[in-house]
């Protein structure tokens, strides 16, 4: 009998993939566009002062991601060879997020607070926006490696 209707498994899953893709998007754009720019010009991420509040968006959507890959891993824990994908995401998004929480949310949270910035100041905004492009590649990680567990779901 062809399955026609997706699993909850798969709709846990296709979920992660689909709130992980807005969460690169976010990070994509924060790469190419804000961060090449606020060091220079720090009020563009100071909410204070009237730019964007990252937090807006990040908070909701990293909460949501993370729930999709908890809901996906619990609903494929069963089956071994969907199992790998699924917490292998997980694990490089949470290597990811440890990430954020060790350096870059601090960092960033102490560069809103700041005012203009002196240029030590700017330095350390400087390496802290060249790391940061490390993180958009783990999150494509995280969701390719999630399409790999869709994928397996779809062909099982």
């Amino acid at each position: 009998m062809v399955q026609i209707a997706p699993t909850f498994a798969e709709l846990a899953s296709i979920s992660a993939v689909v709130l992980g893709s807005i969460g690169l998007g976010g990070g994509l754009y924060e790469t190419l566009l804000v961060d090449p720019k606020w060091p220079s010009n720090p009020g563009i991420v100071q909410p204070s002062r009237g730019g964007i509040n990252r937090g807006r968006f990040w908070g909701p959507i990293h909460t949501l991601y993370e729930l999709a890959l908890v809901a996906a891993t619990w609903l494929v824990w069963s089956d071994g060879r969907l199992r790998w994908w699924v917490v292998s995401a997980l694990i490089i998004h949470l290597a990811a997020r440890a990430w954020s929480f060790a350096y870059f949310i601090p960092k960033a949270l102490w560069f809103e607070k700041l005012g203009d910035l002196t240029e030590n100041q700017k330095r350390a905004a400087r390496a802290w926006t060249r790391l940061s492009r490390c993180r958009p590649v783990l999150q494509f990680a995280s969701i390719l490696t999630l399409c790999g567990g869709v994928h397996a779901l779809r062909v099982a």
